[in-house]
């Protein structure tokens, strides 16, 4: 299977939509805290049930042809899969957005705001090389690191991140109020 992986313009975030994100939870990460904390984390595998879909784009109305009415994006990356001409993933990686919190307000990181992979092409490598041009672009803009948000009910995604060289840096037990048994992980790779 031939994969060409190219880069795009945010005007393609409604053809970029077209590839769901969607995911079966079955099970989460639980953390439980070591001597109330102070000793640390411990995360631990429990099932979810019943088992759900996760679907990004249908929450909160967050589906990408929606980021340009929220965002300036224009400094964003779009990079996209295809195998001949069906659009199989992508990759959005967002910089010099003030208003994206987990930037902080520099230039010199990048987050990785969505990647995803048509489900009949997961488990192909076709993530890994989104994520490897997205570290590509993260650095042709002179980052030093790039971020990533999951969840601990996405344990794919953090175990995929772990395998791209990622470290866990932050957990987040309060930051979906929405959905309180869903917990914020923030992944960091230095550039």
């Amino acid at each position: 299977m031939a994969v060409r992986i190219i880069e795009e313009t945010v005007s393609k975030l409604y053809d970029y939509g077209t590839v769901s994100p969607g995911f079966l939870v079955e099970a989460r990460f639980a953390i439980d805290p070591i001597e109330d904390g102070l000793g640390g984390l411990k995360l631990r595998i429990e099932p979810v049930e019943p088992p759900y879909v996760k679907d990004y784009d249908l929450d909160n109305d967050e589906s990408p042809d929606l980021w340009l009415k929220r965002w300036d994006i224009s400094h964003w990356g779009v990079i996209s899969a295809f195998v001949g001409a069906m659009r199989i993933g992508g990759a959005i990686v967002a910089w010099n957005t003030p208003e994206i919190h987990m930037l902080e307000g520099r230039k010199d990181l990048a987050a990785l705001w969505d990647i995803r992979v048509h489900t009949d092409y997961r488990r192909n490598g076709i993530g890994s090389g989104l994520f490897s041009r997205s570290v590509d672009w993260a650095r042709e803009r002179d980052c030093i690191q790039l971020k990533v948000e999951t969840q601990n009910v996405n344990i794919p995604a953090c175990q995929f991140y772990a395998r791209q060289g990622c470290r866990l840096a932050a957990i987040n037990p309060f930051a979906y109020p929405e959905q309180p048994e869903e917990v914020q992980f923030i992944w960091q790779l230095d550039l």
